[in-house]
């Protein structure tokens, strides 16, 4: 009865959590880039009451006699698909057609290598010194124009950069290779930097952090940095206009809450049970 009431527990601390989770899926729903999660439960130790025996010449084999010990959190997955694209008409948001994230950083970070976060929510702007940032005010990381001709953007660390719209440009576009233009005060479409992006082996296993971004983590992997549209990473392509809503499916959500409550439920009653048995045991011989 004792270990029905352990089991029991931990089925409530289980399905508890599994409600979290989806609590908070169902209310990042209309969160810019957001990415839901999945619970999943394991077994926990199973106390053995007898081995299994092999079978002799007078006697065949016995399975062996455990009796479970209630269950535990085996992981709580990240769902990295991508979200239904929804179009903004501001030339400044961007959403991800494919593989990759978006590297941003604080400015001391650019170009050291190390501090960068990524994220998938693109809804971009500009700030009062004309930087391309985050809702949350990290710098976009970019790779800075070459002189030129031909104007090439160099992949290297030394060579990141904030995007910053000169004092006096206007018109600002991001292409679909992320390659950032804009007009300058003599009239002139000038170049001034490419996104960079990155891809990780396990984007699964990133570090969520607030304001929709991500960090490495051992089991990430390092990322592989490139440029939207490299065939070599197989990057995806930006769209300009538009930004990656949640990918958070309200139905299955709705069922998974309806299955923690019911496995709550049930739960809860073992433990009734358990109680009521017990309450037996100690009223008889009175």
């Amino acid at each position: 009865m004792m270990r029905a009431m352990f089991s029991a527990i931990s089925g409530l601390q289980a399905h508890q959590t599994m409600l979290d989770v989806a609590a908070n899926d169902v209310a990042n729903v209309n969160t810019i880039g957001f990415k839901g999660e999945m619970t999943t439960f394991q077994d926990a130790l199973s106390q053995q009451t007898r081995g299994a025996s092999s079978p002799t010449a007078g006697q065949g084999g016995t399975n062996a006699i455990q009796v479970g010990l209630g269950v535990q959190l085996g992981a709580v997955e990240n769902e990295m698909g991508a979200g239904a694209t929804q179009q903004t008409g501001n030339p400044l948001d961007l959403a991800i057609q494919g593989d990759g994230l978006f590297r941003v950083a604080p400015g001391s970070a650019i170009g050291s290598g190390s501090g960068y976060q990524y994220t998938r929510a693109g809804n971009f702007g500009l700030d009062s010194s004309g930087n391309l940032v985050t809702q949350g005010g990290d710098f976009v990381v970019g790779y800075a124009a070459n002189a030129g001709p031909p104007v090439t953007f160099p992949m290297t660390t030394a060579n990141e950069t904030k995007i910053t719209v000169p004092s006096g440009g206007s018109d600002v576009t991001i292409g679909s290779d992320g390659v950032v233009s804009y007009v300058d005060s003599a009239g002139v479409t000038q170049k001034l930097a490419q996104i960079s992006m990155a891809k990780f082996p396990n984007e699964a296993g990133l570090q969520r952090v607030s304001s929709n971004l991500y960090e490495q983590t051992n089991n990430s992997g390092g990322p592989t940095n490139a440029v939207a549209g490299d065939t070599a990473t197989g990057m995806g392509t930006l769209q300009a206009g538009a930004v990656e809503m949640s990918n958070v499916d309200l139905a299955s959500e709705f069922t998974t809450m309806i299955t923690a409550q019911r496995g709550y439920e049930a739960n809860s009653r073992v433990i009734s049970m358990a109680d009521e048995m017990l309450q037996n045991l100690v009223h008889i011989g009175q």
